[in-house]
């Protein structure tokens, strides 16, 4: 199992304040659904900058911010995106981890589940189909 990134999800009530705030620090929207917006850093990877799973190299410095998770039961503190969800909750459940939020499959292309950490920070495993 491989990790393609790890991407910290920050909750807010304001996503336009803290996108603003975030802007002055060189961070831009790459994609906004509504509920959650992942902005991006220029200059930051090797890869071509894409930000995606599909990017040839390392993708740019990434931040999400949250006012909820669309189907989980909380915001998760962070993503991580590996290349096989599947071997990683079985890896986890096998391990006796805290799942969360059982494997599934989401409308917006993703694989994903929720588990807990040993200090309690929730993390969203996924990966894109």
């Amino acid at each position: 199992m491989h990790v393609r990134r790890v991407v910290p999800n920050l909750r807010t009530e304001d996503p336009e304040a803290c996108g603003a705030f975030y802007a002055r620090l060189g961070l831009t929207p790459a994609m906004d659904m509504g509920w959650i917006t992942t902005l991006t850093g220029t200059g930051t990877g090797t890869g071509t900058g894409t930000g995606t799973s599909t990017d040839s190299g390392t993708a740019p410095a990434q931040l999400s911010l949250m006012t909820e998770d669309l189907t989980g039961p909380v915001v998760p503190d962070l993503s991580i995106e590996v290349d096989d969800v599947d071997a990683a909750y079985e890896e986890l459940r096998a391990a006796g981890a805290d799942l969360l939020f059982p494997v599934r499959d989401e409308e917006w292309g993703v694989r994903r589940f929720f588990v807990r950490d040993p200090d309690c920070r929730v993390v969203n495993v996924l990966g894109h189909r």
